[in-house]
């Protein structure tokens, strides 16, 4: 595993680590792969691990009256972790799962706190992760709130544009707050005729 690397990614996107830090978080840490269809988090479950996605990607989801509704998606060089459960002594609301074969660097809840009390620059970036975070619910809640379903889906596309690519379109639909058949006719050029 090229640790250089992956500490460069984190430099790049949200803040540099010291090496001390960066060898602490080595230590406590560890490379897992996971394969699509992997689920790592289970409603109703306590999870206390934070994962950063080297490579893949992965989704939050919730099952309500037999409907799996997608909460968000987590692609490469992004923090994923079942945020009520990871923050809180609450169970988790969501399933967590490897929507495709998956590399991650995996740490605990007691690594994070034991690391953030003794290295600034990493609270510094828990900080950032956690703003970064709200800041995007609050985006999303908006969006759901305010905006068709054409321009929902226009947003999803700006912030990822590769997401059908890589997402089946089912989850696509019920993170949007719609069903795939609008889904579908938003897609289709034809109906722009």
């Amino acid at each position: 595993m090229n640790y250089k690397k992956v500490f460069k990614t984190i430099e790049e996107a949200y803040t540099p680590l010291s090496t001390e830090c960066q060898q602490e978080l080595i230590t406590s840490s560890k490379v897992c792969v996971y394969k699509k269809g992997d689920i790592v988090v289970r409603e109703g479950q306590f999870s206390k691990k934070v994962f950063f996605i080297i490579q893949g990607c992965s989704r939050a989801y919730y099952l309500k009256d037999g409907k799996d509704i997608s909460d968000w998606f987590t692609f490469e060089n992004q923090f994923m972790a079942s945020i009520v459960s990871f923050f809180s002594n609450e169970p988790s609301p969501h399933y967590v799962e490897f929507v495709e074969d998956s590399t991650v660097l995996e740490f605990s809840k007691d690594t994070v706190d034991k690391l953030s009390q003794k290295h600034h620059d990493f609270e510094r970036l828990i900080s950032k992760i956690v703003t970064e975070t709200m800041l995007g619910l609050c985006e999303r809640l908006y969006t759901i709130q305010f905006n068709k379903a054409e321009e929902r889906y226009k947003h999803l596309l700006s912030i990822y544009p590769f997401i059908t690519n890589r997402i089946p379109l089912t989850h696509i639909a019920s993170y949007l707050g719609i069903t795939l058949e609008t889904l579908s006719r938003i897609r289709s050029p034809k109906k722009r005729i």
